[in-house]
């Protein structure tokens, strides 16, 4: 059977398309020893509200203006963290199982001390990969030694995994040498993120480009079932 594996930069609280992505690979690498980007999902995500959508935003202090990694970013001051879960439980505060999750990321938010964004992400996914029955084991890229070169690092840690088919999102179209692949005997898959049911959703109308968080308040243990058999 092909072995798939996907390689993305670390997203806070990212949307349901990641966490598919996650659980139709057979090992999922988190991308963090690359350059940061301002003003992207590395840090911020949207939730809903009775005053329409809204951005959450860890601030950031950035060493050295162009060039840090994302493995090297920290979030500045522990301020946002009050902000946020009193942003989220007023948004959310509603949602049928609001109460049943709210003793699993109150404490990520409220009682962690972790700076790096990376860690912060991580610790954010992998309690969300638990809630939805994904098993998928998480990797990081500076595990590996590989190039500088986009396409190339890919491929070079897809190789140490022995991956059959990488799947990738299809922002990734703008830069991806596929044909670099096929030559290591690497199929490219494209994750289509069509065809997402909808389900009952505070504060119409219906938006699917959300932090998870939302499926999760809303849908509870029945969120898995909202997610693509295969993406």
């Amino acid at each position: 059977m092909a072995k798939k594996v996907a390689i993305i930069q670390s997203n806070y609280i990212p949307w349901k398309g990641y966490f598919n992505i996650i659980k139709d690979v057979d090992e999922f690498v988190l991308l963090d020893d690359v350059q940061y980007t301002r003003r992207d999902w590395r840090n911020r995500n949207i939730i809903k509200t009775r005053h329409g959508l809204k951005w959450i935003t860890i601030p950031v202090e950035v060493k050295g203006r162009f060039d840090s990694k994302i493995n090297e970013v920290e979030a500045f001051g522990e301020e946002w963290r009050t902000h946020h879960w009193n942003q989220l439980s007023d948004a959310y505060k509603e949602a049928p199982f609001f109460e049943l999750y709210k003793d699993v990321f109150k404490p990520l938010f409220l009682n962690d001390t972790e700076k790096k964004i990376s860690i912060i992400n991580y610790k954010f996914i992998f309690a969300i990969n638990n809630l939805m029955g994904i098993t998928t084991p998480i990797r990081w890229s500076s595990e590996f030694s590989t190039t500088q070169d986009k396409t190339n690092r890919l491929i070079s840690i897809c190789k140490c995994l022995n991956a059959d088919e990488y799947i990738s999102g299809p922002a990734a179209k703008a830069y991806l040498n596929e044909a670099e692949f096929h030559k290591h005997h690497i199929q490219v898959r494209w994750a289509n993120y069509d065809g997402y049911k909808e389900y009952p959703q505070l504060h119409p109308p219906f938006v699917h480009g959300i932090t998870i968080l939302d499926l999760l308040f809303n849908q509870g243990e029945n969120a898995k079932d909202f997610l693509k058999m295969s993406i």
